[in-house]
């Protein structure tokens, strides 16, 4: 009854066969009065830490820092982080405009979804049943997977998917599968594929076979059906490459298939899983790339959705078949709900901009974008090409790969990705004619420096991307 007195009787019994009251002296208020930790002295801290690749962000780090006791009133503390704040804002302003070597959509606006930044949305749990967790956005989770398995033509009561944390999470996913499916199955996948697709094989501790690949970067059928030749007896799970990250090749979907065909596999024999990571999104718009659809005997297809998409934080589309996804899900009482994906939470934000973003845009506003990038990857080519620098453009692709700048403050400047001798540039919905320009220009002023006593010729990348393709005093 409202206002009426309850007496509570403290609990005294045993719990696990110990008492379980609380000693007398036993104060909950109780803190550690020093709250700050000791820094830990000792001899390591005089060796240089020692990073091979890329700058030490230990020199530039910003620290954390205790208040001061009269910070609260003073709001010194406040006004200083508002100015690290404004310096950082301002130096990604700056570096987006020089943003060419990886592959993010930059281009986006979603001021609309700021009004949601103070809710902990969580989408734990599988995307299809609702758990005791009330705070998530499963209903923009579903909504963005019926979208995507629309794309890839597999129907609603027969496919499952979720939202991962990352194109990583997708490829990890996907594999899984395929050795939930087939146990005992050996992994084939292109020496080109991403490094997640090898990162897997070493998580699961998987046979995996490394296929050659051809000039341009797509998987060698000749040498796949060798090495299938060699495992026959056992099943094959295979990582096909929707665009590799370096050259940005395609995989011929269909000849895969045609070549497992006949080396004997059938169809209850090998799972497919296609790394879709950027092209996924852009293959179904362009008529003459082989089609990634579920009507072909394929397991799963993973996609990104902050590169082409343009989601401001890292995120993916995994979409598998149904039928498989039982090998894998286990139930979770206290969620109410099962657990079939790699990790436990989710970014319950990521499904809601997506969903905003395809719904702005929609199947026409995507495949006006990948014409634009299409249209400008080859612009880029033929301007490097024209300037006697050696450049190669894939048929499906919009990553431009050229010879690797002799200058690394260079390369920094305009974030490209660099592999060997070679670099490249992946021309995005945000990468305009005006930025393409600008970084034509720079780059032919620098390589008048570079290669101008004649001391230092240009790289000869015949290897890298085809005789052709070189621009090196040899073949030109």
């Amino acid at each position: 009854m409202v206002g009426s007195s309850v007496d509570v009787e403290v609990f005294s019994g045993e719990l696990n066969g110990n008492d379980a009251r609380f000693p007398e002296e036993f104060d909950p208020a109780a803190v550690v009065l020093e709250a700050l930790p000791q820094v830990v002295q000792n001899g390591e801290e005089k060796k240089s830490r020692e990073i091979v690749l890329g700058r030490n962000v230990h020199r530039m780090c910003l620290a954390v820092t205790e208040p001061d006791a009269d910070d609260e009133v003073t709001g010194d503390r406040e006004a200083y982080m508002a100015s690290v704040l404004a310096r950082y804002r301002k130096s990604l302003i700056e570096r987006t405009k020089h943003h060419l070597g990886y592959p993010y959509n930059l281009d986006f606006d979603y001021g609309a979804l700021a009004q949601l930044q103070r809710f902990s949305i969580n989408n734990l749990g599988d995307p299809f049943i609702e758990s005791n967790y009330g705070v998530h956005s499963r209903q923009f989770e579903v909504g963005v997977l019926d979208w995507f398995a629309r794309l890839w033509e597999l129907e609603k009561n027969e496919y499952w998917g979720y939202i991962t944390n990352c194109g990583t999470e997708g490829n990890l996913h996907g594999i899984l599968v395929g050795r939930e499916v087939f146990p005992d199955g050996v992994m084939y996948a292109s020496q080109e594929s991403h490094y997640s697709v090898f990162k897997a094989a070493r998580m699961y501790r998987m046979e995996c076979i490394k296929v050659d690949t051809l000039i341009s970067g797509e998987i060698d059928c000749a040498d796949f059906k060798a090495k299938l030749f060699l495992n026959k007896d056992k099943p094959a799970i295979i990582n096909v490459n929707i665009g590799t990250t370096v050259k940005g090749a395609v995989d011929d979907l269909d000849l895969v298939i045609q070549t497992l065909e006949e080396t004997g596999f059938t169809k209850e024999q090998f799972y497919i899983h296609c790394d879709g990571a950027l092209f996924g999104l852009m293959m179904p718009f362009v008529k003459r790339a082989p089609k990634v659809t579920f009507k072909k005997p394929i397991g799963s297809v993973s996609v990104s959705g902050h590169k082409f998409v343009g989601c401001p934080m890292p995120c993916g589309v995994q979409i598998t078949r149904l039928e498989h996804i039982n090998a894998l899900s286990r139930n979770v009482e206290y969620l109410a709900s099962r657990d079939a994906t790699i990790m436990g939470s989710r970014n319950g934000h990521a499904p809601i901009f997506l969903w905003y973003t395809l719904n702005r845009k929609g199947y026409r506003g995507f495949q006006k974008e990948v014409q634009k990038c299409l249209r400008n990857a080859h612009y880029l080519k033929d301007c490097l090409r024209a300037a006697g620098i050696g450049a190669m453009l894939n048929e499906l692709s919009s990553t431009v790969v050229f010879e690797r700048p002799q200058d690394e403050d260079f390369v920094r400047r305009w974030q490209l990705a660099c592999q060997g001798n070679i670099s490249h540039v992946v021309v995005m919905p945000n990468i305009t004619i005006e930025k393409l320009n600008k970084f034509l220009n720079e780059l032919v002023k620098k390589r008048s420096i570079w290669f101008k006593d004649g001391k230092v010729q240009p790289p000869c990348i015949a290897a890298d991307i085809g005789k052709e393709n070189c621009g090196c005093a040899l073949h030109l």
